[in-house]
């Protein structure tokens, strides 16, 4: 079932183009605005025609978008707090003639709360922070998506009840936050595989995107990472480009 459309939002927007063209998208002009994490989140989801997928967070369907042009039928479902950010990612859906559920809810009342039969894989991109006290409070209109008021333990629980028994949960985080992830995902999921996000080839990591299979069993896997920026001066690597654009995908 499809989700009727809201009214056209046209106050403070913009409309950016994604994966070369392929998708039209359509958010705040000001505020938080979805950018790379977002590609590359889309870009490691493997769901397979008439798989089901749900995102926890899909602000304006950023990501959801992005999975419908690389992954022509799945059937896919939004998952988002802010009615106005909702009825962004209604509207976007039908500016891409998509077919995507979005629902308005809060992601700490947990999955059950929707009413609906668990998952065939799970994606999300959870807000960053989870301590005021260690981030510098963000403008009102980015606080949702920088901060995490229940914590990244509500957002693991919900991931974990979405999917069914063999479902994939993927994430994309903060590398910092590795540990945790693999803590709490690890209650009731397992068969790790682990990409971590380098801006430069000689820098640490920023960025991981980590795959969870529920209730597997699989020793963890780290796989070779994405290196984003040479110093040719050129904007992405060669590699990096082909994935933001579309031409190629982060496999498992």
């Amino acid at each position: 079932m499809t989700v009727a459309p809201s009214p056209p939002i046209e106050a403070e927007t913009v409309e950016n183009a994604l994966l070369g063209g392929r998708v039209r998208l359509r958010q705040p002009a000001k505020g938080y605005r979805a950018g790379r994490d977002a590609a590359l989140l889309a870009a490691a989801t493997t769901a397979e025609p008439g798989q089901r997928v749900i995102e926890a967070g899909c602000g304006a369907g950023a990501v959801l978008m992005q999975i419908a042009a690389r992954r022509p039928g799945v059937r896919l479902t939004g998952l988002e707090r802010d009615p106005a950010m909702a009825a962004l990612a209604r509207e976007n859906a039908t500016l891409n003639g998509t077919e995507a559920q979005i629902r308005e809810g809060d992601v700490a009342a947990g999955f059950r709360a929707l009413d609906l039969p668990p998952f065939d894989q799970a994606v999300s991109n959870p807000p960053f922070f989870d301590d005021p006290g260690a981030l510098r409070a963000p403008a009102p209109g980015k606080r949702g998506a920088w901060m995490a008021d229940d914590g990244l333990k509500a957002w693991t629980g919900f991931l974990l009840k979405a999917v069914r028994e063999g479902g994939r949960i993927v994430v994309i985080h903060r590398a910092d936050r590795l540990a945790d992830l693999l803590t709490l995902l690890g209650e009731t999921a397992g068969s790790f595989a682990i990409r971590p996000i380098h801006p430069y080839a000689d820098e640490p990591a920023k960025r991981v995107l980590v795959q969870a299979i529920k209730t597997g069993k699989a020793p963890l896997r780290l796989l070779p990472p994405l290196v984003l920026h040479d110093r040719s001066g050129a904007k992405h690597t060669a590699e990096a480009e082909a994935v933001l654009r579309g031409e190629a995908g982060l496999e498992w």
